[in-house]
């Protein structure tokens, strides 16, 4: 029998439009791929959404991306309704999608992370509460929202205390100069090592998702001792968070060591997105990786 596949997308976080992309294509390579496909843009009325599950499919493809698609909150609801979904499970996803919890187990896992402090919106504000060049984002949310970097130098705020809207505290890290790296890890093995360029200020937003906005070196033109490290780590970082299916590790490089920045639990799957690049280049082609995403798919019940 035909599996039959609903694909949530949308959703209400600040990547909406995102995974808005990422559900249509993965729903599409899924239907190329002979699933029975829906659709289901997530909204936030519970009952709607319950509705539309029923009748209950075999797997939920979920390509929604940010808060409460990607940090455990719909991954709770479908362990209680007993449908495997694809990516991380509750406990996984909560751990990644909180930063400083996240990187207090990469250290203790012995990966390396750069040096931060969590204040409130006032202090930022005021300053002083690390030297620049510092890096300010939100301690939970994904693909590059609300970052801005603080470099010596600059009199501008980073913020306007209203145009806060990622909770009462906010994090501030300490910039790593150097090369922006990234490894996608499927399953138990870490697929290659991709260097991002961009000529914005850093891999921002735009960066990621707008035409043109970087460019993706595959394989990494480092040192083989450096991509086999990269490799390693992520696949450690994927681990010590209790990933499952496909998460994707992003690094800075500064010339003699490699630090982590996150683990996304559930990375982009855009025509510009770096985990089907990276796929397609060990050959594994992009209606290939949904569909082991789809049987690879388990719930927590």
């Amino acid at each position: 029998m035909t599996k039959q596949v609903a694909v949530f997308m949308g959703g209400w976080s600040a990547e909406r439009d995102v995974s808005l992309v990422s559900g249509a294509a993965c729903a599409e390579a899924l239907k190329r791929a002979g699933y029975s496909v829906t659709a289901i843009d997530v909204q936030r009325d519970v009952g709607t959404l319950l509705g539309r599950l029923y009748p209950k499919p075999d797997v939920v493809f979920n390509a929604l991306h940010g808060r409460f698609g990607e940090d455990g909150c719909i991954q709770g609801l479908l362990d209680i309704l007993n449908i495997p979904y694809t990516h991380s499970g509750l406990t996984a996803s909560a751990l990644a999608m909180d930063k400083p919890l996240a990187k207090r187990l990469f250290k203790s896992a012995g990966i390396r992370v750069a040096d931060d402090k969590i204040a409130t919106r006032d202090q930022v504000l005021a300053g002083g509460v690390m030297k620049p060049p510092y890096v300010v984002k939100p301690a939970n949310e994904g693909s590059s929202v609300g970052i801005h970097i603080v470099r010596e130098g600059e009199n501008d705020l980073p913020f306007a205390h209203e145009s806060w809207p990622y909770g009462a505290t906010v994090m501030v890290e300490r910039f790593i100069p150097g090369r922006e790296l990234t490894v996608a890890v499927m399953g138990d093995k870490p697929l290659a090592v991709t260097e991002i360029m961009t000529e914005h200020d850093f891999y921002d937003y735009d960066a990621k998702y707008a035409h043109g906005g970087s460019r993706h070196q595959i394989p990494a033109d480092v040192e083989p001792a450096v991509y086999d490290e990269a490799l390693r780590l992520a696949k450690l970082a994927h681990d010590t968070l209790g990933c499952r299916g496909v998460s994707r590790a992003d690094f800075r490089y500064d010339g003699e060591e490699l630090y982590i920045l996150e683990v996304n639990t559930q990375p982009g799957m855009t025509p510009t997105s770096l985990v089907p690049e990276q796929a397609q280049h060990v050959g594994i082609s992009f209606e290939e990786l949904v569909s082991w995403m789809v049987e690879n798919a388990e719930c927590d019940a």
